[in-house]
């Protein structure tokens, strides 16, 4: 079954920002929507107000509800229409009875001029009035037939409102009737400019497309951002581990990304590391099955040689001889396979094991301690000293797993004392130093005789004491793996101030 080829993060982000933009838009298109027609109702209801006042002071004054009746009122009660741009009444069947617009205010109007301006027939500027004038009738007209029409069939119970665009401006109006003594005798139209309805909603909508636009950009520029800084280099440490799973000679090239100091170069050297780890542990096993099968094969070829003269040998002596040798590479065999699947099943469990703070010198006395029962038990004579030297009081606190450096410990005393002799002495020297813990191991025995003494931690090394049928030759190759994980050193030589050797060991402090 083939596996469905998933998008790639950029992608993803990239549909996830169009879907919330797209719900984003719907939404501010609904609210620019919505914009218009909340300050148009809130002009209404400021129209409303003024004809609730007027109808008040119809009734309280009243007002004779026509022609004659109206104008008398408007001309006294200007007041109440200074912050607006006209006021009509009309009667129930929708005819002009009162109009704002119809008076001047100033009273000097009603006296007669005298004053009698001359034109010429024939000039341009006269048609062009007429011609004005004429539209504007035609306009007035079609304006009170429209008012007559919403009148007689259009207004319910509620008020009606009405919006129009007059050349540039824009006026909002309000129709209601008209009650007195809850009875219904006309109706009132007031009418405003408000441009400024208009401006709001421009000023709106440019608000909304610059920060629309704004949030596009930043959301592009974060993009390649993320892309160049972020999914490419994901990309590549992908193409990397997969080259690298599938054996491709292919190389891969992440050099540019160790230079980085943030997560990305955190995690490309945790990548790189984690592979150097792999192909070390994988080298390694393959390595020591060689060497495995290596060492079998001179104890079984021996074994095979002995079992072999066993059944032609008569002599008591030399069948007891050859029976030891049996012996000798049998348990040489159990200890090489025993020891060997200790030390997958050790490598496997200190990738799981976590460090922790433990304090180097308690558990080098206690290892000590032990390894003194168990030589009073063997009656032997070595002695084992630990000498601490500079800033006692001080804390030996290092970043490790406690059990695996008692093992290190362990397998370094027990080597010292396989080379040692009876009446003999060994010192574990403690050193405390600025930014590390220098723990020397120190015996009294022949030393190391090698050109290379560094041989000596590898596995199955030759050189062992006569009793070294007991050891597998494993034990200082697995010191040595447990020193480095720990971030530590290790270093064997002979002794200068005595006959014997040396092995010190570095481990980094805790901070």
């Amino acid at each position: 079954m083939n596996q469905k080829k998933s998008a790639s993060i950029l992608k993803k982000f990239l549909l996830f920002n169009l879907i919330v933009f797209s719900v984003l838009g719907l939404f501010t298109f609904i609210y620019l929507q919505a914009i218009q027609p909340n300050l148009v109702k809130n002009k209404s209801i400021s129209h409303l107000v003024v004809i609730k006042n007027t109808t008040d002071h119809l009734q309280r004054l009243k007002v004779d509800f026509n022609e004659k009746g109206l104008s008398t009122f408007l001309l006294s009660a200007r007041f109440l229409f200074q912050s607006l741009d006209r006021v009509q009444f009309f009667n129930l069947e929708g005819n002009l009875i009162g109009d704002t617009n119809m008076l001047d205010l100033d009273q000097n109007v009603f006296s007669r001029s005298d004053l009698v301006v001359e034109q010429e027939i024939n000039n341009t500027s006269v048609n062009q009035n007429r011609n004005s004038k004429t539209n504007t009738i035609n306009n007035e007209l079609d304006y009170y037939k429209e008012i007559k029409n919403t009148i007689l069939n259009k207004i319910k119970n509620e008020p009606y409102v009405i919006e129009s665009k007059i050349k540039k401006d824009f006026f909002v109006q309000t129709l209601d009737k008209v009650l007195i003594d809850r009875k219904k005798i006309g109706y009132i139209i007031v009418s405003e400019e408000s441009n400024e309805i208009l401006v709001a909603v421009d000023e709106r909508k440019n608000f909304i497309i610059r920060t629309v636009l704004a949030v596009a950009l930043v959301i592009f520029i974060f993009s390649v951002f993320l892309n160049k800084y972020i999914l490419r280099p994901i990309s590549f440490l992908v193409k990397y581990t997969e080259s690298i799973k599938a054996k491709s000679n292919q190389i891969v090239d992440i050099d540019n990304f160790f230079i980085r100091s943030d997560e990305i170069g955190k995690l490309t050297q945790s990548i790189h590391e984690m592979t150097l780890d792999l192909q070390k542990r994988t080298n390694r096993a393959e390595t020591f099955s060689a060497d495995l099968a290596h060492e079998i094969r001179n104890p079984l070829a021996s074994l095979k040689g002995a079992s072999e003269l066993l059944d032609k040998t008569i002599e008591k002596k030399d069948r007891e001889k050859l029976l030891n040798i049996i012996n000798h590479d049998a348990e040489r065999i159990e200890r090489l396979i025993t020891d060997y699947t200790q030390m997958l099943k050790d490598e496997a469990s200190l990738s799981r094991e976590k460090m922790l703070k433990v304090d180097l010198n308690l558990i080098i006395r206690n290892v000590v301690e032990d390894f003194k029962q168990d030589i009073e038990s063997l009656n032997k004579k070595i002695n084992i000293e630990i000498v601490t030297k500079k800033d006692k009081k001080k804390s030996f606190h290092i970043l490790g797993i406690e059990n695996r450096i008692e093992q290190v410990v362990a397998n370094l005393l027990d080597n010292a004392i396989s080379f040692s002799q009876n009446s003999s002495k060994i010192i574990v020297e403690i050193r405390n130093e600025k930014n590390y813990f220098l723990i020397t191991f120190k015996d009294e025995g022949p030393g190391f005789n090698e050109k290379k003494i560094e041989n000596i931690f590898k596995r199955f090394y030759s050189n062992r004491p006569k009793n070294f049928g007991e050891h597998s030759g494993l034990g200082l190759n697995i010191v040595k793996n447990i020193i480095e994980l720990h971030k530590g050193k290790i270093k064997a030589s002979n002794r200068i101030d005595a006959k014997g050797a040396q092995i010190e060991v570095i481990l980094p402090k805790h901070t």
